[in-house]
């Protein structure tokens, strides 16, 4: 029980309730974790429509495959990675993203990036949402969910000079977006 006297499940009754397909518990799981996989799923998609979208399509994998998780890590975690790839699965079938060849790919800088000290969490994220596609899914992986350049290869169908070309790039144009917002407030 909480403060309010409502029941609040353990986590092992929350996933047996929903395995057994109790609706209380269901929409209980759902309102427990449906921000945060919104989070992930905005970060993923090009408008709220279709992170919505997402976010319902990952719930009817998460409820679909509770019997799997075998609590190996954290639940949270393991909901986070159904989304994650979900988004993922989303991406790949709308977005092309080319191949680099490994002469491209040594031409391709990744410089040190130290503007963001300046900025507020909420602006950083909208730049990153007006990253391409196929930048923004790359920065995403490797930056925030902290996959390797070749995992994220094997999750995209890229190789790894793409997905690390990809990186590069979409640091170079968020650097450019956030110097010039910085020059324009007049904080630099």
């Amino acid at each position: 029980m909480n403060n309010t006297g409502n029941y609040i499940p353990s986590e092992t009754d929350l996933i047996q309730g929903c395995i057994e397909g109790d609706r209380h518990m269901q929409q209980m799981l759902y309102t427990r974790f449906s921000s945060k996989m919104y989070g992930v799923c905005l970060r993923y998609s090009s408008n709220a429509d279709d992170a919505q979208d997402l976010l319902q399509e990952g719930f009817i994998k998460v409820y679909k495959n509770l019997v799997k998780f075998r609590g190996d890590g954290s639940f949270e975690g393991w909901i986070r990675r159904i989304f994650v790839n979900t988004s993922i699965e989303h991406f790949r079938k709308k977005v092309n993203l080319y191949s680099v060849t490994e002469t491209q790919e040594k031409t391709i800088e990744d410089k040190e990036w130290n503007v963001l000290d300046d900025l507020a969490e909420k602006d950083i994220i909208n730049m990153i949402h007006e990253l391409s596609p196929g930048y923004r899914a790359v920065f995403n992986l490797h930056v925030v969910e902290g996959y390797s350049h070749k995992e994220i290869a094997i999750m995209l169908g890229i190789n790894e000079g793409t997905s690390k070309s990809q990186l590069a790039r979409a640091k170079t144009v968020l650097k450019k977006m956030i110097e010039t917002r910085l020059n324009k407030t007049g904080n630099r």
